[in-house]
């Protein structure tokens, strides 16, 4: 059997598993919307959702529950659920390591060095419900950079991408302990179900900048699909097929 044949018959067989899991993941959606603390059949559930959308009458708690409760609780999932998979492939391509994610490079951790900030002290760049996250965010870039900047002096490899990453993890870690060490009970506990995660608080305004950072990330990775394949058989072939590794990795 020919190379292009194999790669077709292999091409195919990720397209039939996409399609598979697609498939399930949209029925596990709607069943998602039936059940929970108040229980909904299939046609409650129905008239609910199309109530807002065409003329179809709709007793008033179905429609709350459906589409204020339970609908961006759902999107919300499937949107930062396809962000963190697009960062875990990211991170997998560029270091050829499947135990590669956002953890590994310190992100994560800088992230909850952040939130933890805003919500022990107080301290951060705005106030208001937004502090935790913006915190977050802007440790999470700085995890970034300091990353680059330890690694940029070994030329981008992935083995000093990977040691930086974790020290930079171990770094961070160390200082939200300190944090959790000092707080008082109620900042304490709000730093444990940060960090632990939770959709609980999700909201269709919450939703909607998740949605559009996600989608708006998804383009420019997809450009570099092929390089990163490229990367996943070693810079040196890499650099042969033509790939600027430093910059694909700096990017």
């Amino acid at each position: 059997m020919g190379i292009e044949k194999v790669y077709l018959r292999y091409t195919r067989s990720k397209l039939l598993l996409i399609l598979i899991l697609s498939l399930l993941l949209f029925f596990l959606s709607l069943l998602a919307l039936s059940v929970g603390a108040v229980n909904l059949s299939p046609g409650r559930v129905w008239r609910a959702f199309f109530s807002r959308i065409f003329p179809l009458s709709s007793d008033h708690l179905s429609e709350v529950i459906v589409w204020e409760l339970r609908l961006p609780r759902i999107l919300l999932a499937l949107s930062a659920g396809a962000g963190l998979a697009l960062a875990g492939a990211v991170c997998q391509g560029l270091l050829r390591n499947p135990l590669a994610s956002p953890y590994t490079l310190g992100v994560s951790s800088a992230a909850g060095f952040g939130a933890s900030l805003g919500l022990v002290l107080g301290l951060g760049v705005c106030g208001g419900e937004y502090l935790v996250v913006i915190n977050a965010f802007l440790f999470a870039l700085l995890s970034t950079f300091l990353v680059w900047g330890l690694s940029i002096k070994k030329g981008m490899s992935s083995e000093s991408i990977i040691l930086a990453g974790i020290a930079v993890m171990y770094l961070f870690s160390s200082l939200t302990s300190i944090l959790q060490y000092m707080a008082e009970p109620r900042a304490l506990q709000g730093v444990v179900f940060w960090l632990m995660g939770g959709l609980y608080h999700a909201t269709w305004k919450r939703f909607f900048p998740v949605f559009f950072i996600t989608l708006f990330c998804f383009p420019p990775l997809l450009r570099y699909s092929w390089d990163l394949n490229a990367l996943a058989m070693g810079d040196e072939t890499a650099k042969g097929l033509g790939v600027n590794v430093g910059r694909v990795r700096g990017v």
